[in-house]
């Protein structure tokens, strides 16, 4: 049972939710981060809460610093704003596009797409990089911030609509977003995760749960159930379309993800 509002006590898991940004959170609990934060609170038997706060600017200063709330469900696992947990999955930017216009375009260096309409969030990684290749007139920017009460028409999700309603020909967009409205529409899209060779943009990034810097004991128990309820973790994220990635090895290390700068990540800059 979730407390809808401000923190009930010190003792319980106070999750810094998004009130309307699917599939990630909203008040109705209906994303999977809430379904997570259910989870976390239920292995750990602790009451759940929430402080509702949009995921899009001052995020940290205006949750975890103040106190408000302690945990935030899925971050950059190494942002340097907050204490992160290990990673509970990988993910990318992916690129979308409509299985019959008969394209097969797996990278953003293929040349076709100098001549496709392409939907992107503005000053996202994608964007740049797209940038980088000359590909800015045909490019139609998308704003990563949106009012979903008094502009519903406005969401997360709209690249990935307009790509279904043929209003762009390829979108660019974060992949548990595109995973979402793909499996929610049950429509044929082709969904390719992109990559990155400049290490100024990336697009790959581990996710993690997320403390107030120096809570070291709110972070062991998060891990902990992280361990322990993965198979779990993986189900929910798979419920709700996320494109999942194994981590990238290279002579038996892992190749850390590079340092993630402020909005790099949609809904999660301070």
């Amino acid at each position: 049972m979730a407390f809808i509002g401000q923190r009930a006590s010190a003792e319980d898991i106070c999750s810094c939710a998004d009130p309307g940004n699917l599939p990630f959170s909203n008040q109705k609990l209906e994303g999977f981060e809430n379904k997570i934060a259910q989870l976390v609170a239920d292995t750990l038997k602790l009451p759940l809460s929430y402080y509702w706060f949009a995921h899009q600017r001052g995020l940290v200063r205006n949750t975890l610093k103040l106190g408000k709330c302690n945990v935030i469900i899925g971050v950059p696992s190494n942002w340097g704003q907050v204490l992160t947990t290990k990673p509970y999955y990988r993910t990318s930017y992916v690129m979308v596009y409509k299985k019959d216009r008969g394209l097969s375009i797996q990278s953003l260096n293929d040349p076709v797409l100098k001549t496709l309409k392409i939907g992107v969030l503005i000053n996202s990684p994608p964007h740049q990089l797209l940038a980088e290749r000359g590909i800015i007139e045909n490019v139609v920017g998308y704003s990563p911030f949106f009012d979903p009460i008094f502009h519903p028409e406005e969401s997360p999700g709209k690249v990935v609509e307009d790509v279904m309603n043929a209003k762009i020909d390829v979108g660019l967009v974060w992949g548990p977003v595109a995973g979402f409205y793909i499996k929610k529409r049950n429509f044929p899209l082709v969904m390719i995760p992109l990559t990155s060779d400049n290490p100024r943009f990336p697009v790959t990034f581990d996710i993690s749960m997320a403390v107030r810097k120096g809570d070291q004991e709110l972070k062991k128990k998060l891990d902990q159930v992280i361990d322990l309820k993965h198979v779990e973790i993986q189900h929910i994220l798979e419920e709700y379309g996320v494109p999942v990635l194994q981590k990238t090895v290279s002579v038996g290390k892992e190749i850390k993800t590079t340092q993630v700068s402020d909005g790099s990540l949609p809904l999660k800059n301070d």
